[in-house]
């Protein structure tokens, strides 16, 4: 069955209140591709990942896309057109099959205004969030377009299993999706992920784009933050 204790926001909160809540709440599966939330949707709902992946795309008049963050089982989005009442910042779409739980503004509302575990989560997540914006900011304002690169690859890699000192990317992300994410064209990042592999500094496996020499890779973003002072 359905429920709000399936999620990790409202862990805190009592038995009672999460029943009755959670029928207030709708729950709907999304296919792999298909469109979430519309930046032009006037809903003001928050929904919540229960399973599945999604994308957050932020698209200007002129047609241009930019990959804000992607999203995982347990975290949220859509909070601030509830909180603010304001139209919705970007479009989400499904990355593969999601299941998804739309809560409604109201109920939102009442749960960070009645719940203190739920209030703090969501202020503690909203201050991630800053920061986060904050630190792509700089990198935009101050790194050239190839220590932009560097550092979103560093950031969409985990570590690799079975090979210390070694981080991969899985599955590898396209050459589209990387300048969508940093703010430039294609062939550009085309250009600098070769370099990278010439340099023995990625490489490419079946299933991932590996960071085989992260000390590099760090002295490379360390040398792009020295040129911007």
């Amino acid at each position: 069955m359905d429920s709000l204790s399936q999620i990790p926001l409202f862990q805190g909160v009592d038995d009672a209140t999460i029943e009755r809540q959670s029928m207030r709440c709708a729950w709907r599966s999304y296919e792999e591709n298909e469109l979430i939330i519309d930046y032009e949707d006037d809903t003001r709902d928050v929904r919540f990942i229960i399973d599945g992946k999604v994308r957050i795309i932020l698209r200007i008049a002129t047609g241009k896309e930019v990959i804000l963050t992607e999203m995982r089982e347990g975290e949220f989005f859509g909070e601030i057109a509830a909180i603010d009442e304001e139209g919705r910042s970007a479009n989400v779409t499904a990355l593969n099959r999601t299941r998804i739980c739309a809560m409604p503004q109201s109920v939102f509302i009442e749960m960070v205004e009645t719940q203190p575990s739920v209030n703090r989560a969501v202020m503690k997540t909203l201050a991630t969030r800053c920061r986060n914006l904050n630190s792509r900011l700089a990198e935009h304002c101050f790194l050239q377009t190839k220590h932009r690169l560097y550092t979103e690859l560093l950031r969409l890699s985990r570590p690799r299993l079975g090979h210390e000192g070694q981080r991969s990317i899985s599955p590898p992300p396209t050459q589209k999706d990387l300048a969508s994410r940093i703010g430039t064209r294609r062939e550009v990042v085309s250009r600098e992920i070769a370099n990278l592999k010439r340099n023995r500094i990625v490489d490419k496996t079946t299933g991932a784009l590996v960071l085989c020499d992260l000390p590099k890779l760090n002295a490379l973003i360390s040398a792009g933050w020295a040129e911007a002072e």
